[in-house]
């Protein structure tokens, strides 16, 4: 065989997405691309914030001897301060360098925090339906990924969660705002979470560490609100990246933040920079660490993906889909009108519409609608909507 067994594997098991994009160019080769409604890629649509565009252009006109050098594994301290800072005023907690790492994205800060606490055969519980990279995350590092139901509209199952819990648990990651669901954790479902985790914790004597992957925090709509996880547990670390706030996927720039009072914080930050270096990622991008720096309190457009939320929603009401309105993302995740969501999607590529099997989230009967696109794509599906519901 010429490659790992483990890659093959994994080849099939992430199948899903490649398979959409094999089937939406075939489709767009046939059709034309203005005839196929894609919602398989949670690709951001929005243009990055003029601000980003001024920025990037006078750090580069203006640079400065050793600004594209190496740095410390854990980033340009003075970009860390500034995050720290950021985060004091936001959570009243005493942030400060040493507890901000620059990474390669939110799988970067993801990969580095699984690689510095997993020993081989721990598990990490996440609820379910889940952002289907975390399994392959947790398996490079040799854990083992399990999972627990959340409730019929998507909100966190404390009591499943606990019941999942046991001496080989290390760490529990959480995705809020939530894909593929669209669900935004309260404060009190995190606070409730928090109490659970601290007396599991005390059962099993070990830490067990939350880990909160927080890319959506400001694609929120209806007025909620993103709920403190720092305020409600101390052994928490965030992850999180601007590739959506500030519309950059590409540019591969986020952070991860260790609670100021987490259990052994100095030996997991001494381990998480080291594995920033050996993991590959070395240190990240230093010009886009300089740039998001300067625009902590700059985003993107956010009022057009609640604008698209209610567009897709007209959409999936007038064709009589059940879905529960999510409340921030720019994912919707409607039950499949039959049980293989599988046969479901299929189906739905008959009418040209490109969706994700929830299947590929460990949300079987349901599909993953991303509706980040033009709004002119979401308006035009409306009838093949219709026409596929009507089918069941």
């Amino acid at each position: 065989m010429p490659i790992a067994a483990k890659i093959v594997d994994y080849i099939e098991r992430a199948s899903w997405i490649r398979a959409m994009f094999e089937v939406g160019a075939k489709l767009k080769a046939q059709v034309g691309a203005e005839n196929v409604f894609d919602f398989s890629l949670g690709n951001p649509n929005l243009e990055p914030p003029a601000e980003f565009f001024e920025v990037a252009r006078e750090l580069i006109v203006n640079h400065q001897p050793g600004d594209h050098a190496y740095m410390p594994n854990g980033g340009f301290p003075a970009v860390r301060q500034t995050i720290a800072e950021h985060l004091r005023k936001q959570h009243g907690l005493p942030f400060d360098v040493d507890t901000i790492l620059m990474t390669v994205g939110a799988a970067g800060a993801i990969n580095i925090t699984l690689k510095t606490i997993l020993n081989p055969g721990d598990e990490v519980l996440v609820p379910a339906p889940l952002f289907m990279e975390y399994n392959f995350y947790i398996e490079n590092h040799g854990g083992r990924m399990i999972t627990a139901p959340t409730k019929a509209d998507f909100s966190l199952d404390v009591e499943a969660m606990a019941r999942a819990i046991n001496e080989k648990t290390a760490a529990v990651i959480i995705n809020n705002p939530n894909n593929p669901s669209g669900a935004v954790y309260s404060q009190a479902q995190i606070d409730a979470l928090a109490e659970m985790l601290r007396q599991q914790s005390a059962r099993i004597k070990r830490p067990i560490y939350l880990i909160c992957d927080e890319p959506y925090r400001q694609i929120i709509f209806d007025g909620l609100q993103a709920p403190s996880l720092f305020k409600a547990y101390d052994n928490s670390i965030l992850v999180t990246s601007f590739s959506k706030s500030l519309s950059l996927p590409g540019e591969r720039i986020g952070y991860a933040a260790v609670h100021p009072q987490l259990a052994d914080k100095a030996q997991v930050v001494a381990g998480m920079t080291l594995c920033n270096r050996i993991l590959g990622f070395v240190n990240a991008p230093g010009l886009q660490q300089r740039i998001v720096a300067r625009l902590l309190d700059c985003q993107a457009d956010m009022g057009q993906y609640a604008k698209k939320r209610d567009l897709i929603c007209q959409v999936l009401d007038a064709a009589g889909f059940d879905y529960t309105r999510p409340g921030g993302t720019f994912y919707v995740f409607p039950k499949s009108p039959i049980a293989d969501d599988v046969a479901f999607v299929r189906a739905a590529q008959e009418e040209y519409i490109l969706v994700v099997p929830g299947v590929g989230f460990m949300g079987p009967g349901h599909f993953r609608i991303a509706f980040c696109c033009s709004d002119e794509t979401i308006e035009r599906s409306a009838p093949a909507f219709k026409r596929l519901r009507q089918r069941f």
